[in-house]
């Protein structure tokens, strides 16, 4: 190693991302063990044994992630918070508003499929509005 690469070797740092953390323990944990008696790592600071990975980042879970928030605040599903449903319809119209102008937006953009996934969670979506505001 040159006296160069030490230098920049002493410059580095390191970046540690919790949720790379995690997932990379996700994995590690699917693997089989090879050694029975071999101790788990601690988890980083911060990071929860617990968390699981996060989806894949797509189209299609974006209009989930929407969808599942108009959900809650229609008072379908309980606040992941407070677990209890709370109507919040001033805050569904907007989120149901939202995701009708990204059908407008992506008009020929999208698949088949990712059509036909918008244009049932837009309906369904404004079906329950106008049943929760009525």
């Amino acid at each position: 190693m040159g006296e160069n690469d030490k230098k920049e070797e002493e410059k580095s740092f390191v970046v540690r991302d919790r949720r790379f953390t995690a997932q990379k323990e996700a994995a590690e944990e699917s693997k089989p063990k090879k050694e029975a008696g071999k101790e788990k790592e601690p988890a980083p600071e911060g990071a929860s044994q617990q968390e699981t990975p996060l989806p894949e980042i797509n189209f299609t879970n974006f209009l989930l992630s929407l969808s599942t928030s108009a959900l809650i605040q229609l008072g379908e599903i309980p606040d992941p918070v407070s677990k209890k449903p709370d109507k919040q319809l001033p805050s569904a119209k907007q989120t149901i508003d939202l995701i009708g102008m990204l059908q407008g937006k992506t008009k020929g953009n999208l698949t088949p499929e990712e059509e036909k996934l918008m244009e049932y969670i837009l309906y369904d979506l404004r079906m329950r509005y106008v049943k929760a505001s009525g």
